[in-house]
């Protein structure tokens, strides 16, 4: 990974489905600093948290972050990190990393994964990561965002419904479905023009950002993960479940002692 990669972690307090869960605590520490450790994991070279809000802004910074302040009228993550390039005055050619802050778990070697996609591509406009979806529930399960991709890894469609439909068990069908992960890359050039696009019907719908990129001709390249991703929060039951797997994590196997 080019270690001038930044990676921006766009937090928001205004959740539809669970408010301010940037700042809901797991294992006595909020959400977004566990998202902020993961990246500063990684081979980037600069981490940054973009948001409006003074209260993440000053949670970010009680654990040390840097923050930079965006506008309160973003409708998506893409949105407030292209501000922030801009405010950074990034140069066209760097690779921005954006880290969603509800992705509990996330490997550090996700970022570093989805940068060198990027950067070994340059016909595409953007880098994202999946992986095989084996459960039922989660396959219908709108929270859990689905894509399908064509020979070449490009992305062919995103979508919160099951994607693509069949009416057989998941081990029979004929193509897994394939969960995508919450992170992107993207050249500070192409955020720029992002930002100038209009939102088709289809994002709106959806409420998926990357099928703006997809509307208006732009590649997306889907890699599978190389590791087993996290969780996605976006409901109190995600949240509860991170929960209990980080009690579980915190347990030393010899003592029984909580670490």
């Amino acid at each position: 990974m080019n270690h001038a990669c930044v990676v921006i972690i766009p937090a928001r307090y205004a959740a539809t489905r669970l408010p301010g869960k940037p700042l809901l605590e797991i294992q006595g520490k909020p959400l977004l600093q566990h998202v902020h450790e993961a990246a500063c994991a990684s081979a980037a070279g600069r981490v940054l948290i973009a948001t409006d809000d003074d209260r993440i802004a000053k949670c970010a910074a009680g654990f040390g972050a840097e923050v930079v302040r965006t506008s309160v009228q973003h409708t998506s993550g893409t949105d407030r990190i292209a501000e922030a390039v801009a405010i950074l005055g990034l140069g066209d050619r760097s690779i921005v990393v954006n880290v969603q802050g509800d992705e509990y778990g996330l490997p550090p070697v996700l970022v570093k994964q989805v940068a060198d996609a990027l950067q070994s591509h340059p016909e595409v406009s953007m880098a994202t990561l999946c992986e095989p979806l084996h459960d039922a529930a989660d396959y219908h399960n709108p929270n859990v965002v689905k894509v399908v991709r064509d020979a070449n890894q490009y992305a062919l469609y995103f979508s919160r419904s099951p994607l693509p439909w069949s009416d057989q068990p998941l081990s029979d069908m004929p193509i897994a479905p394939l969960r995508h992960i919450g992170i992107y890359a993207y050249r500070a050039g192409f955020l720029k023009t992002y930002a100038t696009l209009s939102r088709p019907p289809l994002e709106l719908s959806e409420r998926l950002e990357q099928l703006r990129a997809l509307h208006h001709g732009y590649r997306i390249h889907v890699e599978e993960a190389v590791a087993a991703c996290g969780i996605g929060i976006d409901t109190m039951e995600d949240l509860e479940k991170a929960r209990r797997l980080a009690a579980h994590a915190s347990i030393a196997p010899t003592t029984g002692q909580i670490e």
